[in-house]
Order: C-alpha cells, then sequence, then structure tokens
C-alpha cells in the first residue's frame, strides 16, 4: 500500500479515522486478540521493528547506556537516540506502557515463583494447599493480591 500523507488529508477527518483507529485497538480485550490484530495490520518485520522500540525505551528507562543496549539488541545507535528523544519529549505514552509493563512483569514473576514454590511438597505454599482451611486468610489474600488485569484474565 502506498504511502498517504496525513496533511494531505482533511484535518478533520485525519482526526476521525485516528480515533476509530485509537477506539479499535482500546476495544481489544486480550492478548491472543491485540496480537491476532497487529499480526492482520502489521507485517513480521513491523511488528519486531515496534517491540524492539519499545525494549529499546525499557532499557534506557532502567539506566542502560546507548553502548549496553546497541550490544543486546543489535541495534543502532540512530535508533537508540530516536527513542530516547520520543521518550523525552513526548507525550509520556512510552513512560506509561514501560510503568504498566514493568508492573504486569513484576506479577508474573511472582506468580512464576508461587507456582514453583507450589511443586516441592513440602514448601509452605504446598501446606497451603493441601490443608486449605488452616490457611484460609493467607489463601483469601494471595487471591486477591495476585489477580491479573481483566483484560489479561481470558
Amino acid at each position: 500500500m502506498p504511502r498517504a500523507k496525513p496533511q494531505n488529508t482533511p484535518f478533520k477527518e485525519r482526526q476521525e479515522i485516528l480515533k476509530e483507529f485509537w477506539t479499535t485497538i482500546a476495544l481489544l480485550e486480550s492478548v491472543d486478540e491485540i496480537k491476532n490484530f497487529f499480526k492482520d495490520l502489521l507485517s513480521e518485520s513491523e511488528t519486531f521493528m515496534l517491540a524492539r522500540r519499545l525494549k529499546i525505551a525499557r532499557l534506557i528507562y532502567s539506566g542502560l547506556g546507548y553502548d549496553e543496549i546497541e550490544k543486546k539488541l543489535h541495534t543502532s545507535p540512530t535508533t537508540i537516540a530516536s527513542v530516547h528523544a520520543w521518550l523525552d519529549g513526548g507525550f509520556g505514552g512510552y513512560i506509561d506502557a514501560i510503568t504498566k509493563l514493568r508492573k504486569e512483569l513484576g506479577r508474573q514473576a511472582a506468580l512464576e515463583e508461587k507456582l514453583e514454590k507450589a511443586r516441592d511438597p513440602l514448601s509452605f505454599e504446598s501446606l497451603k494447599r493441601k490443608y486449605p482451611l488452616h490457611f484460609l486468610l493467607f489463601n483469601a489474600a494471595d487471591e486477591i493480591k495476585y489477580r491479573p488485569p481483566k483484560r489479561l484474565r481470558k
């Protein structure tokens, strides 16, 4: 598909098209729905480039230097610099996404650690599962603490 210049489209029409696009993305509820939407919308290389930019932003936000990021992701310093510029001068979207992603990855890691402990028959987690009434308050607190966001429950 040939590139369309946004400047050649009337402002009101451009706003309507973008609003419809953002609304469509916001209506997707599960990771699978979002993944399938972007697989249909973008090529594999475009998807990878977007994902890599997000990874670069995460690494910059966590304090890694350009050289370390360049070696780790095999990307050019120009790409890293442009992501850094968007991170500093953008609308806050990168930072919001990174903050939410960091929180979700931490939640997933804690859940994975909990599942790993539950596999050991002599662990505290295993005893809680074996004798649920003895640990009723612990189990209720854990259920509340590890509830995933609505979008990821499906």
